[in-house]
């Protein structure tokens, strides 16, 4: 996989969003992207990736984009592709992008299943740092003690344990695989506290339905596009 920069800013916070549980990651870091004066300086490529580049009313939705907003000094990873079969290498290129704009703290937001779903999704945090640790405290966000981390968050936390990089993770309830608003607009509520971004999330729950089908859009037509894809490679072999 390799790393495209148009700009490399330094001492970033690098926040990733991967569709996981909920399409929490994706979600979040769209609004964010949305609300925050973010300009777009790169993204990742690798023939492992399904050559897919969706259009959203006229305008080109890259599978894997990163965005850069100044005032707080923030990097966004979004991504809408599927990451399947290729969590370790996802994990290795964010902790290379990481490395790369010598971020001081990676965020990662992700869902956690729920058996009891609620209007009111429950947060969590995870972090390899003390002091952060005391911050979502003081936010009065429980610490997840008890869990299963799946997918490209799950690899980096592993990977990130045998390295001096700073590591959190904010998640939120979800019962559903399907695009969740209301757990996302929770992500959100914590990191717009935590980062003092000052961004409402009332707007995403407001416009769930349209943002939801916006994105099971996307993904949709990326799952028919591999499917596509892996047809013609076996006619090739057949």
């Amino acid at each position: 996989m390799e790393i495209i920069l148009t700009k490399k800013p330094k001492d970033v916070i690098l926040v990733e969003g991967f569709p996981g549980f909920g399409l929490i990651g994706t979600i979040v870091t769209e609004y964010l992207i949305d609300h925050l004066d973010c300009e777009s300086i790169g993204t990742i490529v690798s023939e492992e990736i399904p050559p897919m580049v969706a259009l959203h009313k006229g305008e080109v939705v890259q599978p894997i984009e990163i965005f850069y907003n100044k005032k707080f000094n923030i990097v966004f990873l979004h991504v809408v592709t599927n990451p399947a079969g290729l969590e370790w290498q996802f994990s290795e290129v964010v902790l290379k992008l990481a490395n790369m704009l010598e971020a001081k703290e990676i965020i990662s937001v992700e869902g956690v299943g729920s058996a009891n779903p609620d209007d009111n999704p429950k947060t969590f945090y995870y972090s390899n740092s003390e002091k952060i640790k005391k911050d979502f405290q003081r936010l009065n966000v429980d610490e997840l003690k008890e869990g299963v981390i799946m997918g490209v968050t799950g690899t980096i936390l592993l990977k990130a344990k045998n390295t001096k990089q700073t590591m959190s993770c904010i998640f939120a309830e979800t019962h559903s695989a399907m695009p969740d608003s209301k757990a996302a607009a929770a992500v959100i509520r914590v990191m717009d506290k935590y980062l003092g971004l000052n961004v409402d999330a009332k707007p995403l729950e407001k416009q769930a339905e349209q943002f939801e089908n916006k994105l099971r859009a996307i993904m949709t037509k990326g799952k028919e596009a591999v499917e596509v894809q892996q047809k013609k490679q076996l006619s090739y072999m057949g």
